[in-house]
């Protein structure tokens, strides 16, 4: 365990001089990372076990605002949290598929999308402090990159990623369920009825139509500050539109304007 700590010592947080707990580092300052004595504790202390790899955790930490004009993304959390949505989305898909026997595709699917949105996500990222111990670049922190649900959700996921390469799946579990589905009212939530895109796919189904299909129209803005524009339609016909910071959240948006627009046309 010692061995690991020590490695880990080696890459540097740079402090940000208005935030004692902020860590921000300018692009130039790639490479030569290190990490503070406090971000070390809260690792022993949120992992609770020695990890055999120290460079995915920090890689986990890391904001695409750092390399995202180095042509590097290996380096930023980005692909971390591509593989961390999925281990999450299985676990939590096998919890609601065992605590949820009667439910059907479509429930499970809203009930999955209740917990891993974006806010609640962000939720689970600040009940773990992670937003004190990410990598922001300089001019991303200024503009609270840091606290945005956008970064801690990508972040959360991206930990996610980093246990399941370094520790395995049954690891991974284990977080999701300490610091996930413990903090979820499972029935309050069943009653809640939020989702967008498995209300479209409710809706499609028991019309006999073809699933909703999901289009980016465009991307605005720079890598860390992206704006999707999304498109969803069905059997070719255009629905619905929606803006958002997130591909997920775009796709939430066009859904609930498809729904009033074929509510709308029901009528």
């Amino acid at each position: 365990m010692e061995k690991f700590w020590h490695k880990l010592g080696s890459f540097t947080f740079h402090r940000s001089q208005s935030d004692d707990k902020s860590r921000s580092i300018s692009n130039t300052d790639i490479g030569a990372l290190t990490i503070q004595a406090t971000t070390i504790a809260w690792f022993r202390k949120l992992l609770g076990y020695s990890p055999s790899s120290s460079k995915v955790y920090v890689t986990a930490l890391t904001h695409r605002s750092i390399v995202h004009d180095q042509a590097e993304p290996e380096d930023s959390n980005q692909r971390l949290e591509f593989l961390g949505d999925a281990v999450l989305d299985l676990i939590i898909s096998e919890h609601l598929y065992t605590c949820f026997p009667d439910s059907d595709e479509g429930k499970l699917s809203s009930n999955r999308a209740k917990i891993v949105n974006r806010k609640s996500l962000a939720g689970f990222a600040r009940k773990i402090s992670l937003s004190e111990h990410l990598l922001i670049g300089e001019s991303a922190d200024k503009n609270k990159i840091r606290s945005s649900e956008s970064t801690l959700a990508d972040a959360f996921e991206a930990l996610i990623g980093a246990i399941y390469l370094d520790m395995g799946l049954a690891e991974a579990k284990n977080f999701i369920l300490r610091h996930v589905i413990n903090h979820v009212d499972l029935k309050k939530l069943d009653a809640v009825e939020n989702n967008y895109k498995s209300r479209l796919i409710e809706y499609t189904q028991s019309r006999q139509l073809s699933p909703p299909v999901y289009t980016v129209i465009s991307e605005e803005g720079a890598e860390h500050e992206k704006l999707f524009t999304v498109e969803v339609s069905c059997e070719g016909k255009p629905l619905g539109w929606g803006r958002a910071g997130r591909k997920k959240d775009a796709e939430q948006s066009a859904a609930k304007e498809a729904l009033t627009t074929l509510e709308t046309d029901s009528c």
